[in-house]
C-alpha cells in the first residue's frame, strides 16, 4: 500500500492527473468551502451523514458563490448531480 502522497504502481494516467488537480491550492480551498457548508447544514439538522442528500450552492463556488444561508440549499443527491448546476428554463442541454 502506498504511503500518503504516493501513487500506486499501477495508477492510470487519468488518476495521476486527478490527484495533481485535486491537490492544487485552489481546489483544496473550494473543497474546504463545500465541506464547511455540509457541516453547517449538519449542525442545523438539515442533513445527516449517509442520508443521500447534498448541500447545493445556488451560485456555484467556482462562479464566486459563498456559503451564506441564502446561497445554499439541501437537495437529493440525484437531483443535485443531474442538473450540473443549471436552472430550469435557463441553459440546460442544447439540441443538436
Amino acid at each position: 500500500m502506498p504511503k500518503k502522497g504516493e501513487l500506486k504502481k499501477n495508477a492510470t494516467k487519468r488518476s495521476k492527473q486527478q490527484r495533481r488537480y485535486n491537490s492544487t491550492p485552489e481546489q483544496k480551498k473550494k473543497r474546504a468551502m463545500r465541506n464547511a457548508a455540509r457541516r453547517k447544514a449538519e449542525k442545523k439538522g438539515q442533513v445527516k451523514k449517509g442520508d443521500g442528500k447534498d448541500v447545493d450552492h445556488k451560485k456555484k463556488i467556482k462562479d464566486g458563490g459563498t456559503n451564506s444561508k441564502g446561497n445554499t440549499r439541501v437537495r437529493s443527491r440525484s437531483a443535485n448531480r443531474a442538473d450540473n448546476g443549471s436552472r430550469k428554463g435557463v441553459g440546460g442541454k442544447k439540441k443538436r
